[in-house]
């Protein structure tokens, strides 16, 4: 691959990195020379992640912790500073899936926690991120939405709900830093494999209502190609994209 797109050594914060999207993102962005902060919560998968980009002779160094914990938000952005000593790019990708709960079932434990993964953590490591990239007059933020951000049909209401808070978020800086050298757009994944887990309630009604709507999804990516286009928005080849939600997808937005 070559190493064409301004990312060449650029210090990249990649969260969720210890699978699926986040993993390829990774490898991707140490092909292209930039130095990886792999984040996880899965110590065993950072320290994995870490192994595979430094046999492939690039920078990378692992922050494994619970990325809703704000001493371990703080602790990722500081150690991209003082490894790679700038943090030119954060792609927020973790995040975990909920019930397909309708909202009349949801619980209080289970909308609490598809909103501190999905949303409070990538808006506490973009606040973290700022003063860093501000100093320096330029940054990249890549957050991970889902078709879920862009219709009502695709997840139940705890994390169809953190989506669209996630695209807001995203729209929202890109307005209010964009005079500031700072770019911030998110990809909307359709069907992809990975690890995310879905574990349903037999016979509710959040998933038998969704079941209509499956039909739509098409073929299913494969987590390289989600990542291929985060590191397109992340480089110089998106140097006039901001604030945009990129369907990747195969048309399902379009259905």
């Amino acid at each position: 691959m070559e190493k064409n797109l301004g990312l060449e050594g650029r210090s990249v914060i990649v969260t969720g990195a210890s699978s699926g999207i986040g993993r390829a993102a990774a490898l991707r962005f140490a092909l292209m020379g930039s130095c990886v902060v792999a984040a996880d919560v899965d110590a065993s998968g950072v320290e994995s992640i870490v192994s595979d980009i430094s046999d492939m002779d690039g920078k990378a160094v692992g922050v494994p912790g619970d990325l809703t914990d704000a001493l371990v938000v703080e602790r990722v952005v500081t150690t991209a500073v003082e490894a790679f000593g700038s943090l030119d790019v954060l792609v927020n990708n973790a995040g975990i899936m909920d019930r397909m709960s309708a909202l009349a079932d949801v619980t209080d434990a289970e909308w609490v926690q598809v909103l501190r993964v999905n949303l409070t953590a990538p808006f506490m490591l973009t606040r973290a991120a700022l003063p860093h990239m501000l100093s320096q007059g330029r940054g990249v933020i890549v957050n991970t939405a889902s078709e879920a951000c862009l219709r009502g049909s695709a997840a139940g209401a705890a994390y169809t709900a953190s989506k669209h808070g996630l695209a807001g978020l995203t729209k929202s800086v890109a307005v209010m830093y964009r005079g500031n050298g700072i770019r911030a757009n998110a990809v909307a994944p359709g069907g992809t494999v990975s690890n995310i887990k879905v574990n349903v309630t037999e016979g509710a009604h959040g998933p038998s209502a969704l079941s209509a709507y499956v039909h739509n999804i098409g073929r299913l990516a494969d987590a390289d190609e989600q990542a291929a286009v985060i590191v397109f928005l992340a480089s110089d080849a998106a140097s006039n994209i901001n604030g945009a939600v990129l369907p990747v997808d195969n048309g399902w937005a379009a259905v």
